[in-house]
């Protein structure tokens, strides 16, 4: 299981890589999409929205299942990653498949998030 010491991650099995200008990325793990199997199709709220820490800011349907989707911290949605009319690059590589690109409220709430050894130790690797 792939999980880079780059990215900081939440309970809920997001991935979050700040970026330079102050906006993030946001997407789900490889344990996630693992867990959900096939994902056939994935929702997001539009460019725009405003996201409170832990807001659901879509949905990914898998063959089986759907799930939630969680804000890591708080802020803007500015884009979605346009490569999702693919569902399935989430499954081949999660952590270049991002879900949404967000201009971040605080940068320090990204710090309180799991750094990749605390993630590895939810997870149980």
């Amino acid at each position: 299981m792939t999980i880079p010491e780059d990215l900081r991650y939440t309970k809920d099995h997001e991935w979050m890589k700040l970026l330079d200008d102050g906006t993030a990325l946001v997407g789900i793990t490889d344990f996630a999409q693992s867990e959900l199997g096939d994902i056939v199709f994935v929702e997001l709220k539009a460019d725009g929205t405003t996201l409170k820490t832990h807001e659901s800011f879509g949905t990914v349907e898998a063959v089986k299942t759907v799930a939630d989707l969680f804000a890591p911290v708080a802020g803007e949605i500015v884009a979605s990653n346009p490569e999702l009319a693919s569902a399935e690059v989430v499954n081949q590589d999660p952590y270049n498949a991002w879900l949404i690109k967000m201009k971040v409220a605080n940068p320090a709430e990204v710090e309180a998030l799991l750094d990749a050894a605390a993630y590895r130790q939810l997870i149980g690797e």
